[in-house]
């Protein structure tokens, strides 16, 4: 049904962008993903949501428990309709319901520090599924993020500063991870079903008034 309607859709669409969906796709993952925990500056968490669709990351996870996360359009540049985004807000700890969510997935937990102890981010071995965490603007990563992480790392600087803003510290672990892992010989890919159900909300989010094609398309079906 799926692909008939993909089909179908896809008649609504031009053949540049059709061909550029089929693009993207083949470059999307899950392999890798971001986490952000309790954002509140709306500017920092847009541009990390258009870096995630640039480097073809396609899940966000986020983590609001002092912080509602909001975006900006001008930053964001539509990218999160490209994007799947997790929220997590219903708990009393909604930081350690996201990490326990990620292992039971086989993510292994890694969080950005400054600490001088820790592993550079373009050594990081990334065989096995990523999730990479940043914290709020003030304070970095919670407590609760420090206790149960699997391992930490950082971004070499050689400067005064201590930190880099948290979109530009993103945008840099991103360009290094992807880079390493369009290198190694593992399925990073996302399969064909997930690549399907991808492109038809692309589609959807793409064609106006969609529900009622979508409603004709079913008619017809029907009268098959």
């Amino acid at each position: 049904m799926n692909k008939e309607l993909i089909d179908y859709l896809s008649q609504f669409i031009s053949e540049t962008r059709r061909a550029k969906f089929d693009e993207v796709l083949n470059f999307r993952t899950r392999h890798i993903t971001i986490v952000l925990e309790d954002l509140y500056q709306p500017h920092n968490a847009s541009a990390v949501l258009r870096s995630c669709d640039i480097f073809g990351i396609q899940d966000i996870h986020i983590i609001e428990n002092k912080h509602a996360y909001t975006l900006n359009k001008d930053i964001a540049m539509g990218s999160p309709k490209w994007l799947n985004l997790y929220k997590y807000r219903k708990e009393e700890n909604n930081t350690l319901t996201c990490i326990n969510e990620l292992k039971e997935k086989g993510y292994r937990i890694v969080a950005t520090s400054p600490n001088e102890n820790v592993c550079s981010i373009d050594d990081l071995t990334i065989g096995n599924p990523v999730a990479l965490f940043f914290g709020t603007e003030l304070t970095g990563i919670s407590e609760t993020v420090v206790e149960h992480a699997d391992e930490f790392v950082k971004i070499p600087m050689y400067g005064f500063t201590e930190s880099f803003n948290i979109s530009v510290s993103a945008a840099l672990c991103l360009r290094s991870l992807t880079e390493k892992l369009h290198k190694i010989p593992i399925n990073w890919h996302l399969n064909e079903l997930e690549k399907e159900e991808l492109l038809l909300k692309w589609l959807r989010n793409s064609i106006r008034k969609v529900e009622l094609i979508e409603k004709d398309f079913i008619e017809k079906k029907g009268k098959q």
